[in-house]
Protein backbone atom coordinates (compact mmCIF):
# COMPACT_ATOMS: atom_id res chain seq x y z
CA UNK A 1 0.00 0.00 0.00
CA UNK A 2 0.75 3.68 -0.95
CA UNK A 3 1.73 5.70 2.01
CA UNK A 4 -0.61 8.68 2.93
CA UNK A 5 0.96 11.10 4.61
CA UNK A 6 -1.40 13.40 7.57
CA UNK A 7 0.25 16.47 8.65
CA UNK A 8 -1.11 18.03 11.36
CA UNK A 9 -0.39 21.64 12.99
CA UNK A 10 -2.09 22.64 16.20
CA UNK A 11 -2.60 26.40 16.16
CA UNK A 12 -3.22 28.75 18.75
CA UNK A 13 -3.46 32.65 17.04
CA UNK A 14 -0.55 32.21 14.39
CA UNK A 15 -2.24 33.81 11.87
CA UNK A 16 1.44 35.57 11.13
CA UNK A 17 2.77 32.14 9.94
CA UNK A 18 -0.12 29.29 9.34
CA UNK A 19 0.17 30.25 5.73
CA UNK A 20 3.20 29.91 5.03
CA UNK A 21 3.50 26.73 6.80
CA UNK A 22 1.01 24.99 4.53
CA UNK A 23 2.18 26.62 1.18
CA UNK A 24 5.66 24.81 2.42
CA UNK A 25 3.97 21.62 3.32
CA UNK A 26 2.16 21.56 -0.07
CA UNK A 27 4.83 22.15 -2.12
CA UNK A 28 6.86 19.60 -0.13
CA UNK A 29 3.83 16.89 -1.24
CA UNK A 30 3.87 18.36 -5.25
CA UNK A 31 7.48 18.60 -5.54
CA UNK A 32 8.35 15.11 -4.05
CA UNK A 33 4.80 13.69 -5.21
CA UNK A 34 3.46 12.72 -1.73
CA UNK A 35 -0.08 11.60 -1.21
CA UNK A 36 -1.34 13.64 1.59
CA UNK A 37 -3.14 16.23 3.77
CA UNK A 38 -3.10 18.70 5.88
CA UNK A 39 -5.09 19.06 9.11
CA UNK A 40 -4.96 22.23 11.30
CA UNK A 41 -5.88 22.02 14.83
CA UNK A 42 -6.86 25.07 15.71
CA UNK A 43 -8.11 26.97 19.22
CA UNK A 44 -7.10 30.43 18.07
CA UNK A 45 -8.74 33.31 18.20
CA UNK A 46 -7.37 35.38 15.60
CA UNK A 47 -7.84 34.81 12.00
CA UNK A 48 -5.74 31.51 11.75
CA UNK A 49 -9.15 29.38 11.12
CA UNK A 50 -10.03 31.49 8.40
CA UNK A 51 -6.38 31.39 6.55
CA UNK A 52 -6.31 27.75 6.98
CA UNK A 53 -9.54 27.43 5.01
CA UNK A 54 -9.03 29.91 2.22
CA UNK A 55 -6.00 27.15 1.33
CA UNK A 56 -7.83 23.94 1.32
CA UNK A 57 -7.02 22.02 3.94
CA UNK A 58 -9.18 20.39 6.65
CA UNK A 59 -9.07 22.77 9.63
CA UNK A 60 -10.61 21.20 13.05
CA UNK A 61 -11.79 23.78 15.54
CA UNK A 62 -11.93 23.41 19.00
CA UNK A 63 -11.98 25.80 21.97
CA UNK A 64 -9.59 23.93 24.24
CA UNK A 65 -5.82 25.31 25.35
CA UNK A 66 -3.02 22.40 25.41
CA UNK A 67 -0.18 21.31 22.68
CA UNK A 68 -1.79 17.58 23.66
CA UNK A 69 -4.56 18.43 23.26
CA UNK A 70 -4.64 19.90 19.83
CA UNK A 71 -2.92 16.89 18.71
CA UNK A 72 -5.45 14.36 19.86
CA UNK A 73 -8.09 16.61 18.48
CA UNK A 74 -6.08 16.49 15.45
CA UNK A 75 -5.28 12.31 14.75
CA UNK A 76 -9.00 12.01 15.35
CA UNK A 77 -9.47 13.18 11.89
CA UNK A 78 -5.96 11.39 10.36
CA UNK A 79 -6.44 9.28 7.34
CA UNK A 80 -2.94 8.72 6.93
CA UNK A 81 -0.56 5.73 7.94
CA UNK A 82 2.14 8.09 8.44
CA UNK A 83 1.84 11.26 10.84
CA UNK A 84 3.96 13.67 10.77
CA UNK A 85 3.65 16.61 13.55
CA UNK A 86 5.07 20.03 14.04
CA UNK A 87 4.02 23.95 15.25
CA UNK A 88 2.92 26.23 12.77
CA UNK A 89 4.82 29.39 14.22
CA UNK A 90 7.30 28.47 11.40
CA UNK A 91 10.09 27.75 13.69
CA UNK A 92 10.12 24.10 11.83
CA UNK A 93 11.26 23.91 8.10
CA UNK A 94 8.82 21.95 6.70
CA UNK A 95 11.00 21.46 3.13
CA UNK A 96 12.68 18.94 5.72
CA UNK A 97 9.57 16.76 5.73
CA UNK A 98 11.63 13.84 3.28
CA UNK A 99 14.48 13.68 5.99
CA UNK A 100 12.03 12.35 8.62
CA UNK A 101 9.75 9.99 5.63
CA UNK A 102 13.42 9.30 4.74
CA UNK A 103 13.93 6.89 8.06
CA UNK A 104 10.08 5.58 8.06
CA UNK A 105 10.24 2.26 6.46
CA UNK A 106 12.19 1.14 9.39
CA UNK A 107 11.42 2.61 12.82
CA UNK A 108 7.83 3.59 14.28
CA UNK A 109 8.84 7.53 15.09
CA UNK A 110 10.85 9.97 13.67
CA UNK A 111 12.55 13.18 15.56
CA UNK A 112 13.79 15.97 14.24
CA UNK A 113 16.71 17.04 16.07
CA UNK A 114 17.61 20.34 16.67
CA UNK A 115 21.02 19.31 18.43
CA UNK A 116 22.14 17.37 15.86
CA UNK A 117 21.13 20.09 13.28
CA UNK A 118 21.29 23.81 13.13
CA UNK A 119 19.24 25.94 15.59
CA UNK A 120 19.74 29.58 13.83
CA UNK A 121 20.58 32.58 15.95
CA UNK A 122 17.59 33.89 18.45
CA UNK A 123 15.21 30.67 17.61
CA UNK A 124 15.58 29.03 20.95
CA UNK A 125 16.58 31.34 24.38
CA UNK A 126 19.74 30.66 26.11
CA UNK A 127 17.56 28.69 29.14
CA UNK A 128 15.96 26.36 27.13
CA UNK A 129 19.05 25.46 24.69
CA UNK A 130 21.18 24.79 28.02
CA UNK A 131 19.32 24.48 30.84
CA UNK A 132 16.00 23.21 30.53
CA UNK A 133 16.08 20.81 26.99
CA UNK A 134 19.43 19.43 28.68
CA UNK A 135 17.72 18.74 32.35
CA UNK A 136 14.82 17.25 30.80
CA UNK A 137 16.50 14.89 28.27
CA UNK A 138 18.73 13.66 31.14
CA UNK A 139 15.48 12.81 32.70
CA UNK A 140 14.25 10.95 30.18
CA UNK A 141 17.63 9.28 29.87
CA UNK A 142 18.29 8.75 33.57
CA UNK A 143 14.87 7.39 34.66
CA UNK A 144 13.52 5.62 31.46
CA UNK A 145 16.96 4.53 29.27
CA UNK A 146 15.96 6.97 26.72
CA UNK A 147 19.09 7.92 23.80
CA UNK A 148 16.93 10.61 22.09
CA UNK A 149 19.28 13.56 21.98
CA UNK A 150 16.20 16.27 21.48
CA UNK A 151 13.33 14.98 23.43
CA UNK A 152 11.12 18.11 23.26
CA UNK A 153 11.22 18.62 19.54
CA UNK A 154 8.08 19.11 17.89
CA UNK A 155 8.88 18.09 14.61
CA UNK A 156 8.35 14.47 14.78
CA UNK A 157 6.86 11.34 12.40
CA UNK A 158 4.78 8.68 13.75
CA UNK A 159 2.85 5.65 12.16
CA UNK A 160 -0.39 5.45 12.41
CA UNK A 161 -0.23 2.45 14.42
CA UNK A 162 2.42 3.27 17.05
CA UNK A 163 -0.20 6.36 18.25
CA UNK A 164 -3.00 3.35 18.46
CA UNK A 165 -0.57 1.43 20.55
CA UNK A 166 0.78 4.33 22.59
CA UNK A 167 -2.56 5.47 23.73
CA UNK A 168 -1.22 9.31 25.20
CA UNK A 169 -3.17 10.65 27.37
CA UNK A 170 -1.83 14.13 28.18
CA UNK A 171 -3.01 17.42 27.40
CA UNK A 172 -0.01 19.94 27.67
CA UNK A 173 3.12 20.70 26.81
CA UNK A 174 4.61 16.96 28.30
CA UNK A 175 2.64 15.00 25.40
CA UNK A 176 6.12 15.64 23.86
CA UNK A 177 8.08 13.40 27.25
CA UNK A 178 4.93 11.41 27.30
CA UNK A 179 5.14 9.92 23.40
CA UNK A 180 9.25 9.40 24.22
CA UNK A 181 8.65 7.27 27.20
CA UNK A 182 6.13 5.37 26.08
CA UNK A 183 7.66 4.07 23.01
CA UNK A 184 10.67 3.55 25.50
CA UNK A 185 8.50 1.35 27.57
CA UNK A 186 6.97 -0.39 24.37
CA UNK A 187 10.31 -0.71 22.16
CA UNK A 188 9.14 1.04 19.78
CA UNK A 189 11.87 1.64 16.83
CA UNK A 190 12.85 5.70 17.31
CA UNK A 191 15.36 7.76 14.96
CA UNK A 192 16.64 10.80 14.99
CA UNK A 193 17.52 13.11 11.63
CA UNK A 194 19.00 16.48 11.75
CA UNK A 195 16.95 19.57 11.13
CA UNK A 196 16.80 23.01 11.14
CA UNK A 197 15.26 25.39 13.77
CA UNK A 198 14.15 29.30 13.17
CA UNK A 199 13.05 32.49 14.89
CA UNK A 200 9.95 33.11 15.33
CA UNK A 201 8.73 36.57 13.80
CA UNK A 202 8.49 39.40 14.85
CA UNK A 203 5.41 40.02 16.83
CA UNK A 204 4.24 36.40 17.14
CA UNK A 205 4.30 35.31 20.53
CA UNK A 206 5.23 32.05 22.05
CA UNK A 207 2.87 29.89 23.78
CA UNK A 208 5.79 28.28 25.63
CA UNK A 209 5.87 28.89 29.99
CA UNK A 210 9.36 28.04 30.74
CA UNK A 211 9.05 27.58 34.40
CA UNK A 212 5.26 26.07 34.41
CA UNK A 213 5.95 23.47 31.30
CA UNK A 214 9.06 22.37 32.50
CA UNK A 215 7.44 21.60 35.22
CA UNK A 216 5.08 19.68 34.11
CA UNK A 217 7.33 17.85 32.36
CA UNK A 218 9.10 16.49 35.21
CA UNK A 219 6.42 16.13 37.07
CA UNK A 220 5.03 13.84 34.63
CA UNK A 221 8.39 11.95 34.58
CA UNK A 222 8.38 11.31 38.28
CA UNK A 223 4.92 10.13 38.18
CA UNK A 224 5.10 7.58 35.48
CA UNK A 225 9.04 5.89 37.26
CA UNK A 226 7.16 4.54 40.36
CA UNK A 227 11.16 2.90 41.18
CA UNK A 228 12.66 6.90 41.53
CA UNK A 229 9.28 8.46 43.28
CA UNK A 230 8.82 5.52 45.88
CA UNK A 231 11.02 2.52 46.21
CA UNK A 232 14.40 4.38 46.06
CA UNK A 233 13.53 6.96 49.11
CA UNK A 234 11.48 4.17 50.38
CA UNK A 235 14.07 1.89 50.35
CA UNK A 236 16.64 4.60 51.56
CA UNK A 237 14.84 6.04 54.82
CA UNK A 238 13.84 2.22 56.00
CA UNK A 239 17.60 1.34 55.61
CA UNK A 240 18.71 4.82 57.75
CA UNK A 241 15.88 4.03 60.36
CA UNK A 242 17.60 0.41 60.65
CA UNK A 243 21.04 1.80 61.42
CA UNK A 244 20.34 4.39 63.78
CA UNK A 245 18.11 2.22 65.97
CA UNK A 246 20.90 -0.60 65.58
CA UNK A 247 23.80 1.81 67.26
CA UNK A 248 21.29 3.59 69.22
CA UNK A 249 20.79 3.89 73.11
CA UNK A 250 17.14 2.31 74.94
CA UNK A 251 14.40 4.96 74.14
CA UNK A 252 15.47 8.44 73.14
CA UNK A 253 14.52 11.06 70.03
CA UNK A 254 17.08 9.44 68.24
CA UNK A 255 15.67 5.27 68.96
CA UNK A 256 12.01 7.51 68.13
CA UNK A 257 13.25 8.85 64.85
CA UNK A 258 14.72 5.52 63.69
CA UNK A 259 11.18 3.90 64.21
CA UNK A 260 9.51 6.43 62.38
CA UNK A 261 12.22 6.46 59.24
CA UNK A 262 11.39 2.81 59.47
CA UNK A 263 7.98 2.79 59.49
CA UNK A 264 7.17 5.58 56.67
CA UNK A 265 9.56 4.25 54.42
CA UNK A 266 8.17 0.56 54.70
CA UNK A 267 4.84 2.73 53.91
CA UNK A 268 6.69 4.31 51.11
CA UNK A 269 8.10 1.32 49.46
CA UNK A 270 4.32 -0.12 49.52
CA UNK A 271 3.11 2.95 47.89
CA UNK A 272 5.79 2.16 45.41
CA UNK A 273 4.03 -1.61 44.83
CA UNK A 274 0.50 0.17 44.86
CA UNK A 275 1.57 2.46 42.02
CA UNK A 276 3.07 -0.63 40.10
CA UNK A 277 0.65 -3.06 40.52
CA UNK A 278 -2.50 -0.31 39.12
CA UNK A 279 -0.27 0.55 36.21
CA UNK A 280 0.16 -3.12 34.89
CA UNK A 281 -3.12 -3.79 35.29
CA UNK A 282 -5.03 -0.77 34.62
CA UNK A 283 -2.52 1.37 32.40
CA UNK A 284 -1.02 -2.11 30.41
CA UNK A 285 2.33 -1.13 31.62
CA UNK A 286 4.72 -4.26 32.24
CA UNK A 287 6.52 -4.65 35.65
CA UNK A 288 8.85 -7.32 36.65
CA UNK A 289 8.19 -6.88 40.09
CA UNK A 290 4.46 -7.07 39.62
CA UNK A 291 5.22 -10.34 37.61
CA UNK A 292 7.41 -11.48 40.86
CA UNK A 293 4.38 -10.41 43.45
CA UNK A 294 1.90 -12.34 41.75
CA UNK A 295 3.66 -15.52 41.16
CA UNK A 296 4.60 -15.54 44.90
CA UNK A 297 2.39 -13.63 47.23
CA UNK A 298 -1.23 -14.01 47.01
CA UNK A 299 -3.63 -11.94 49.23
CA UNK A 300 -3.56 -15.35 51.45
CA UNK A 301 0.21 -15.43 51.87
CA UNK A 302 0.07 -11.50 52.42
CA UNK A 303 -2.31 -11.51 55.18
CA UNK A 304 -0.23 -14.68 56.98
CA UNK A 305 3.10 -12.88 56.53
CA UNK A 306 1.21 -9.64 58.16
CA UNK A 307 -0.05 -11.65 60.81
CA UNK A 308 2.98 -13.18 62.10
CA UNK A 309 5.22 -9.93 61.85
CA UNK A 310 2.43 -8.35 63.69
CA UNK A 311 2.04 -11.79 66.14
CA UNK A 312 5.85 -11.63 66.56
CA UNK A 313 5.50 -7.57 67.80
CA UNK A 314 3.13 -8.13 70.35
CA UNK A 315 5.04 -10.63 71.98
CA UNK A 316 8.29 -8.70 72.40
CA UNK A 317 6.17 -5.71 73.39
CA UNK A 318 5.46 -7.93 76.34
CA UNK A 319 8.86 -9.41 76.57
CA UNK A 320 11.34 -6.57 76.06
CA UNK A 321 12.71 -4.13 78.18
CA UNK A 322 13.47 -2.43 74.93
CA UNK A 323 9.66 -1.55 73.49
CA UNK A 324 10.84 0.41 70.06
CA UNK A 325 12.08 -2.52 68.01
CA UNK A 326 8.68 -4.63 68.75
CA UNK A 327 6.96 -1.69 67.82
CA UNK A 328 8.21 -0.92 64.97
CA UNK A 329 7.83 -4.63 64.13
CA UNK A 330 3.73 -4.34 65.35
CA UNK A 331 3.39 -1.05 62.99
CA UNK A 332 4.89 -3.14 59.99
CA UNK A 333 2.64 -6.25 60.51
CA UNK A 334 -0.59 -3.63 60.05
CA UNK A 335 0.87 -2.13 57.51
CA UNK A 336 1.46 -5.70 55.45
CA UNK A 337 -2.01 -6.94 56.72
CA UNK A 338 -3.44 -4.51 55.13
CA UNK A 339 -1.98 -3.95 52.43
CA UNK A 340 -2.02 -6.95 50.88
CA UNK A 341 -5.58 -6.31 50.67
CA UNK A 342 -5.12 -3.15 48.51
CA UNK A 343 -2.77 -5.09 46.11
CA UNK A 344 -5.57 -7.37 45.45
CA UNK A 345 -8.11 -4.23 45.22
CA UNK A 346 -6.31 -2.51 42.58
CA UNK A 347 -4.88 -5.74 41.30
CA UNK A 348 -8.18 -6.72 40.21
CA UNK A 349 -8.58 -6.00 35.65
CA UNK A 350 -11.73 -4.19 35.20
Amino acid sequence: MDDFVSVILPCRNEEKTIGVCIKKIQKVFSEHKIKGEIIVSDSSLDDSAKIAKTMEVKVVKHDKEGYGYAYHAGFKHAKGNIIIIGDADNTYDFSEIPKLLSKAKNNDIVIGSRLKGKIHKGAMPWLHRYIGNPLISFFLRALFGSKISDTQSGFRLIKKDAWEKLSLNTLGMEFASEMIIRATKQNLKVAEVPISYYPRPTGSESKLKSLRDGWKHIRFMLLYSHSFLFLFPGILLLLAGIFMMTFSPAITRFALLSVLLIVIGYEIILLGVFAKIYATVHLKQPSKLVDTINRYISLEKGMIIGLFIFIIGIVLILTLNDILPALTLFMMGIQTLFASFFMSIIGIEQ
